[in-house]
């Protein structure tokens, strides 16, 4: 039972909840989307025992920036080595002993002078679509403990979820403003349609081709030629006139 367990775990328990749900949460405030993300770093320390970790994310173009760090020196490791690699290849990367040869020497350099000894990084994914990285930094060699890495995957995969909802949410938004904008357009072409086949007693579609074809003569939309005319402030010149 949850009260059997020490006040500790207790309290990680919960903190782990709530922050699986702010990550996977694509109803918060639009204005600061990252703002979970930026949180992100300092509660995986917490949650894993990491020493301390920071959060790449690549926005929609692909470009990766660090939108979180639980301190400066792993802001500026996390730009480079372990967490670039793990988003491009999309799986997990660990490094048990910083000293071992397998990452460049200037990143060792400057991960062992921060107090890291091993590095860890987890892709932020959602079944084939990755969108960055958790890196963790450990104080000392070794691998991560199975469940620390258990919490870590779930942060990521939590992460992922709620990046992926949002930027289709926006999306959709974006497909739906574009229609409405459209549809805006369209109307006054409609109208302007009717009334220059009743005025000239032709029928709608030769009514639009002369619409079309003056539009096109004088580099004009054919929406803002059209709601001018509504407004009074364009002409057409009638069948047979002059459109240039």
């Amino acid at each position: 039972m949850r009260g059997d367990l020490p006040d500790g775990s207790t309290q990680r328990g919960g903190l782990l909840a709530d922050t699986l749900v702010e990550l996977a949460d694509t109803l918060g405030d639009e204005g600061e989307p990252d703002v979970p993300l930026r949180r992100l770093a300092g509660r995986a320390v917490r949650l894993t025992g990491a020493a301390a970790a920071g959060v790449l994310l690549a926005d929609e173009s692909g470009d990766l920036r660090v939108v979180g760090a639980s301190c400066e020196p792993a802001r500026l490791l996390t730009a480079v080595g372990p967490g670039p690699d793990c988003h491009r290849r999309g799986t997990a990367v660990a490094v048990i002993e910083m000293g071992g040869g397998a990452l460049p020497a200037d990143f060792t350099r400057r991960a062992l002078a921060s107090g890291y000894a091993a590095v860890f990084a987890v892709p932020v994914r959602h079944r084939e679509e990755v969108v960055g990285a958790l890196v963790l930094f450990r104080a000392v060699p070794g691998e991560l403990p199975a469940h620390s890495a258990a919490v870590a995957r779930s942060l990521a995969d939590a992460a992922a979820v709620g990046v992926l909802q949002r930027r289709a949410r926006r999306h959709h938004q974006r497909l739906a403003a574009q229609l409405q904008t459209a549809l805006d357009s369209r109307i006054p072409v409609e109208q302007v349609k009717g009334v220059l086949a009743e005025r000239w007693h032709v029928s709608v579609d030769d009514a639009f081709a002369l619409l079309r074809a003056h539009a096109r003569a004088h580099h004009l939309r054919i929406a803002d030629l059209a709601a001018g005319i509504l407004a009074g402030t364009a002409s057409l010149p009638p069948p047979g006139g002059d459109t240039a």
